[in-house]
């Protein structure tokens, strides 16, 4: 059972049924800290559920420069979803951000399975409807709240995110400096301590 609500988007897909796939037919992996589930510019090879670990969704910049545009967590599934169903090549990479276990299951082989099977294309459909209106929401997000209200709703989220992701991938992922970040924090303390 999920043990967070930070990505809001299991709330509207069969989580069951993504989990039995993985765990029942996937192959247990470890990935070690730094290492890529997907390395952009190749096609994911694998759909995941983490039995354990952190990983952090990596897009970049024209300068070179890392820009984390999501977080999954244990009890969470990781994916290229859904492009690597279709052969297509990443856009982002995703990294172990600890040392991670995912039971795997190939993409491609889900991807082939989807055209005969009308369940699991109607659950993929459905999946992809929930990643779309969280990613979405997200997207709202950043142009109509401001940085304090992001912050706030992503400890509210997780209150533990600092003991598994760095500053810098927080701030990224909140599309802020880290330095801003340390003052909302700081904010924050002296609002609680008053």
């Amino acid at each position: 059972m999920l043990t967070s609500n930070f990505n809001t988007y299991y709330e509207n897909i069969d989580y069951v049924f993504w989990r039995s796939l993985c765990v029942n037919e996937g192959i247990l992996r470890r990935y070690e800290k730094g290492q890529f589930f997907v390395e952009q510019g190749y096609v994911a090879r694998y759909i995941g559920y983490i039995k354990s670990g952190t990983l952090k969704y990596v897009a970049y910049a024209a300068d070179g420069s890392e820009r984390v545009v999501g977080l999954e967590f244990a009890d969470e599934f990781v994916a290229d979803f859904p492009f690597s169903l279709y052969g297509r090549k990443s856009r982002i990479s995703i990294v172990a951000v600890s040392p991670c276990e995912i039971y795997c299951i190939s993409a491609k082989e889900i991807g082939m399975r989807m055209n005969s099977d009308e369940e699991l294309y109607r659950i993929i459909a459905e999946t992809n409807v929930a990643l779309f209106d969280t990613t979405y929401n997200r997207f709202i997000d950043l142009h109509t709240k401001s940085a304090q209200e992001r912050y706030d709703e992503l400890v509210a989220k997780y209150d533990n995110i600092f003991s598994l992701f760095s500053l810098k991938d927080i701030a990224s992922y909140l599309n802020i400096t880290p330095t801003h970040l340390s003052r909302l924090r700081k904010t924050l303390r002296a609002k609680s301590n008053s």
